[in-house]
């Protein structure tokens, strides 16, 4: 493992990279207008990437390029169309939160470099194996992690040689990143696919508390605990902020570039940290860091709160003092931004030039000079002149001579024709000659091939260019057994006899949160042994301990989990496991990835996914597919505390106690007057839901041939002060739906809705009387 600290900048255009090239980052991660996580970011194109990862080098700068998002079936080929042209470059790394794409990687793209993303909401030490597994060499930890948790997942990643990054500087989501479903839930703007809406920065009606931004909370910012962070051993330094400007981006780079350089020469900490307040901030706060959650992470504002820190530190009461320290802000900015497009101004990305002469004789080879053309921009600053263009010029040959002949003749246009193709990304091909060669002779042109191959490699820093790679084929398997069965999820002891009714499978889910040493769970499950346990996504410190303990000593036939880490050990332990819905699957490579790399038996389809997006999606051999037709719609999950802002809470922080025993639900209103449900279960984190339940019997009728089973959510998670619909007859109207359709299972989905039976009709009729405030939209908008 490198000793080396890295300091990681957002790049979202080209000026704030070149910005923190010259502010001294040891690497710049940023994205294309395709594929990333941050579609609200200028981004850039291919060719420009090109460019930027040359001029990166040229300062000893890596480049990472961000495709940090979901992927559908239908982009594969796209995206390994792209993958290619990527292993093609001197790219340094790939951010990655598909498991899909993580499987591709690993199988067809051995030469990029993949670090696994934040929306892997990476949290506890059995997910480092897994995602080793997937091929990934460093993982971003989950940003709500304390440094006791990152001490402890960083000495599991040293000993599996993976590296660890973690969010030192820039905006904080008040959710868990990846279990945002904030706007996607409504109108299909999925945090997932990098469409974020940002709505726990909008503003509400006032909340009994007096809260207008109850949900925003203040930027992040570790600039006086690095010691801390290098102790516990993490690799790389990471500032977000790819919607920044080149301003701001500078401004922050050279700050904790002089603060780490200061701390690793001298000891100490050397810098005051002022000059972060002079650029976009909303306050700063650490205490997700030093594990302290309390009301002062909120602010009301969730613009720039510069101004007000500078009126804050000046004093000022007076309007005539205000207007003097605000025009002084002001003149600052201006001159920040003056004076970083001043040092910006000589880096060019530009595209080398490229001149191919080619000549010959009758009974001589064919002789190419190739001359390549660049200006260095470093040796360029640092001369201060425009001398330092660099001129390299090569001369290959080929292996047979030329002859003549009448036919097959080598002219222009033969060699124009194979040879045109380096006007590309890298290269402007400013001349491409043929003058010097005679009429009337030729040559094989699969020695022109060898030359163009020779060419090739020489302008790919001497690496033979690797063929595109064409994703084979996947195979549809069909499912084993006919019908789909029904499955419900429960996590109150009292519900278990509902297995009296019905032979449904019973998956019963486990809390966030435990006492250290609980084993209460473990007796219980070997005492009910008919449930299935059901892991949570978030599982950390010694919340995951206890949870797999349970795992470990219960020992069942089968799981689900939400949790990658449960599923490693579910797999090293050989009992059969299923991944749950949270793990947002929403293609085959998904599936692949875990049946192939980790015995995964079946998988729920993303709920954030439509008809047709699911239609699309190929079953692996001896493998189930399972769909939520009925839950609450889950927006967000946080660790932090909704309560301290919507109704108040006496306590000052969140602590352990406030896991296990807080229950509350209250709910907030946005301007346009739509209610959400903030909802805290006994041992449950923090979590939003939308005001409607999710109910989706159309699934039933579209694609039941798909789906092995539909389950249906009657743990009352999210219902607020609503009456529950009775679970019985919940149960009894699902399942009338799923036996009509039993008798019309097919290897192929049929191209539109089957007609309702009566029996049918009367079960719908009954579950949207049970169910009044539903919704099916994400169904209809998918992603």
């Amino acid at each position: 493992m490198s000793p080396k600290i890295e300091l990681l900048a957002p790049g979202g255009d080209i000026d704030a990279i070149k910005a923190a090239i010259i502010a001294g980052a040891d690497a710049v991660y940023c994205g294309l207008d395709t594929f990333n996580a941050r579609n609200r970011a200028s981004n850039i194109s291919f060719d420009e990437l090109v460019g930027i990862i040359r001029l990166a080098h040229e300062y000893e700068c890596q480049i990472f390029l961000t495709l940090n998002i979901i992927i559908l079936e239908r982009e594969f080929k796209t995206l390994a169309k792209l993958l290619s042209k990527l292993a093609n470059t001197t790219l340094d790394g790939v951010i990655v939160q598909d498991l899909g794409m993580l499987y591709i990687l690993n199988k067809h793209f051995p030469t990029l470099d993949i670090h696994a993303s934040t929306q892997l909401t990476t949290h506890n030490i059995g997910q480092i194996p897994f995602l080793k597994k997937l091929g990934a060499s460093r993982v971003n930890l989950s940003r709500e992690l304390n440094l006791k948790e990152i001490s402890a997942i960083t000495a599991v990643s040293h000993q599996e040689d993976v590296l660890t990054e973690v969010f030192v500087h820039g905006s904080l989501c008040v959710a868990f990143s990846g279990l945002c479903y904030s706007t996607s839930a409504s109108v299909g703007n999925s945090g997932n696919r990098g469409r974020c809406s940002q709505a726990c920065r909008e503003e509400y009606k006032p909340t009994e508390s007096g809260n207008k931004f109850p949900l925003n909370i203040k930027d992040n910012s570790a600039f006086f605990d690095l010691p801390a962070l290098i102790d516990a051993g993490v690799h790389s330094f990471k500032v977000e902020g790819r919607i920044k400007g080149a301003s701001y981006v500078h401004t922050v780079i050279d700050s904790f570039r002089k603060q780490i350089d200061g701390f690793v020469n001298t000891g100490e900490l050397l810098e005051d940290g002022e000059r972060l307040y002079k650029v976009f901030n909303r306050d700063f706060s650490n205490a997700f860091l030093r594990g302290d959650l309390n009301q002062s992470m909120f602010i009301e504002n969730p613009r720039d709160n510069s101004k007000y820190h500078a009126i804050d530190n000046s004093n000022a009461i007076s309007v005539v003092q205000i207007q003097e320290v605000e025009q002084n802000l002001n003149d600052e900015k201006e001159a920040i931004h003056a004076d970083v497009f001043d040092k910006i101004k000589y880096l060019s990305i530009e595209k080398r030039t490229l001149s191919l002469k080619f000549t010959g004789e009758v009974g001589e080879p064919l002789t190419v000079t190739v001359n390549i053309n660049e200006a260095n921009t470093k040796k360029i600053l640092q001369s201060n002149s425009q001398t330092a263009a660099q001129a390299q010029v090569h001369v290959m040959q080929s292996e047979r001579t030329l002859s003549t002949s009448d036919k097959n003749c080598l002219d222009h246009s033969a060699i124009e024709k194979r040879f045109k193709s380096f006007d590309n990304a890298e290269f402007n091909l400013v001349e491409l000659s043929t003058d010097n060669i005679p009429a009337n002779v030729t040559i094989p042109f699969k020695e022109l091939t060898a030359l163009k191959n020779k060419i090739a490699a020489l302008l790919n820093d001497g690496k033979s260019v690797l063929p595109e790679v064409e994703l084979p084929k996947l195979v549809r398997h069909a499912k084993k057994d006919k019908g789909a069965k029904l499955s419900l999820l429960i996590c109150d002891e009292n519900d278990i006899n509902l297995g009296e009714v019905t032979d449904a499978d019973i998956y019963f889910k486990l809390p966030d949160a435990y006492k250290r040493g609980c084993t209460k769970f473990v007796s219980f499950f070997q005492d009910n042994p008919r449930l299935i346990p059901w892991f949570p996504s978030v599982l950390i410190g010694k919340d995951y301990d206890v949870a797999l303990n349970i795992l470990e000593q219960v020992k069942p036939k089968l799981i689900v989990t939400n949790n990658t880490g449960i599923a490693n050990r579910a797999f090293e332990l050989g009992i059969e496991w299923i991944a749950g819905p949270f793990l947002n699957t929403t293609n085959s490579y998904a599936l692949l990835a875990m049946k192939e790399g980790f015995n995964c038996s079946g998988a729920f389809i993303s709920n954030e996914i439509n008809r047709q997006q699911m239609k699309t999606i190929a079953r692996p051999d001896n493998f189930k597919l399972f769909y939520s037709v009925y839950h609450p719609i889950l927006l967000m999950t946080s660790r932090q505390c909704f309560f301290q802002q919507s109704v108040g809470c006496e306590k000052p922080r969140i602590d352990n106690g406030c896991m296990l025993s807080c229950d509350k639900s209250t709910s907030i209103t946005n301007l346009k007057g739509v209610s959400f449900a903030i909802d805290k279960q006994k041992a449950g984190y923090p979590s939003i839901y939308n005001k409607d339940q999710f109910l989706n019997t159309e699934i039933i009728q579209d694609l039941a041939p798909l789906f092995d089973g539909f389950m249906i959510d009657l743990t009352n998670i999210g219902a607020g002060d609503k009456e529950s619909p009775d679970k019985t007859m919940l149960i009894k109207q699902f399942e009338q739906l799923l036996n009509n359709d039993s008798n019309r299972e097919s290897s192929e989905l049929v191209g539109h809705s089957n007609a309702l039976s009566t029996e049918q009709e009367k079960a719908q009729e009954a579950l949207n009387s049970l169910v009044p405030d539903s919704t099916n939209v994400q169904y209809h908008n998918g992603l």
